[in-house]
C-alpha cells in the first residue's frame, strides 16, 4: 500500500511528500488496522490573509473493509497541521482497534435468555408489578421500556435521546464516518426533516428522509379531539 499525496489548489513540495512518508509510518498503522486498502493525505491552502495561523489545512483519509477513517487538522505550515491530523488518525485508529478486540467473545442474548440474566425481566405487567404466568393465560408478560410485551416480542435493550443541531448532507456524512457507524440520525439543515445516511455496497451511501402525511395527521388530530370531546 502507497501513500497518495496531492494538493488542492496548492502545490506540494517533494520534501513535504517525504515527510509525510516518514510521518505516517505504516507499519504501525497496519498494526492497528490489518485491512487497510489505501491512504490519501490531501493539502489545501487558505488564501484568506486573516486566517494565517489556519492558512494550511491536511485531511488524511483511510480507508480500509472497515469504517473509513477521516482526520483533518489547521495550522500555520502544512507541517505543522500534518503532525495535529496525523495525532487524530491515530488516536481514532486506537480507538477502532480497542472496539474490535471488546467485542470479541461477547454474544448478544436472545429474547429467551434474558429471564436467565436479567432477574424478573419477564415477570412484569404494564404497571410494573410481578404477575404469574396464570393471570396472562400462560404467556409471560414484559415491561420493556414504554412497552408491553407478551411473550418474546421485540427486545428494547436500550433507549437514548439525543439533542441534534440542523446539519446538511455533506456534514451528516463526515460525522457518521467521523464516529465508525454504518448510519447516522439527523435533522436536514434544508428540509427540516429527521433524516438518516446509511453507508450501503462499497463507498455508495443512502439517506432516507421522513415527512409528516398531512392528511393522516390531520385525521389522527381530529379523531383525537372527537375522544376528548366526547
Amino acid at each position: 500500500m502507497d501513500i497518495v499525496v496531492k494538493g488542492r489548489k496548492t502545490e506540494v513540495p517533494e520534501r513535504f511528500r517525504k515527510h509525510v512518508a516518514e510521518k505516517l509510518k505504516l507499519d504501525k498503522i497496519q498494526k492497528l488496522d490489518a485491512k487497510v486498502i489505501s491512504l490519501d493525505v490531501e493539502v489545501s491552502k487558505e488564501p484568506n490573509p486573516r486566517q494565517a495561523d489556519r492558512s494550511d489545512r491536511v485531511e488524511i483519509t483511510l480507508r480500509s473493509r472497515g469504517p473509513v477513517i477521516r482526520a483533518e487538522a489547521a495550522a500555520s505550515d502544512p507541517y505543522a497541521a500534518l503532525d495535529l491530523a496525523s495525532e487524530k488518525l491515530e488516536a481514532r485508529l486506537r480507538k477502532e482497534h480497542d472496539k474490535r478486540h471488546t467485542r470479541r467473545g461477547v454474544r448478544r442474548l436472545t429474547a429467551a435468555e434474558v429471564p436467565d440474566h436479567v432477574p424478573g425481566a419477564a415477570t412484569l405487567n404494564g404497571n410494573g408489578t410481578v404477575v404469574s404466568e396464570e393471570d396472562t393465560d400462560g404467556v409471560p408478560t414484559k415491561k420493556i421500556g414504554s412497552l408491553e410485551v407478551k411473550g418474546e416480542g421485540p427486545l428494547i435493550v436500550r433507549e437514548k435521546t439525543h439533542v441534534a443541531s440542523p446539519m446538511s448532507l455533506d456534514q451528516a456524512l463526515y460525522e457518521m464516518e467521523l464516529v465508525g457507524h454504518d448510519f447516522y440520525l439527523f435533522v436536514d439543515s434544508e428540509t427540516k426533516q429527521p433524516s438518516v445516511v446509511y453507508r450501503r455496497h462499497a463507498y455508495d451511501y443512502g439517506v432516507i428522509h421522513l415527512s409528516t402525511d398531512q392528511m393522516v395527521a390531520q385525521t389522527q388530530a381530529a379523531a383525537a379531539g372527537g375522544v376528548v370531546g366526547g
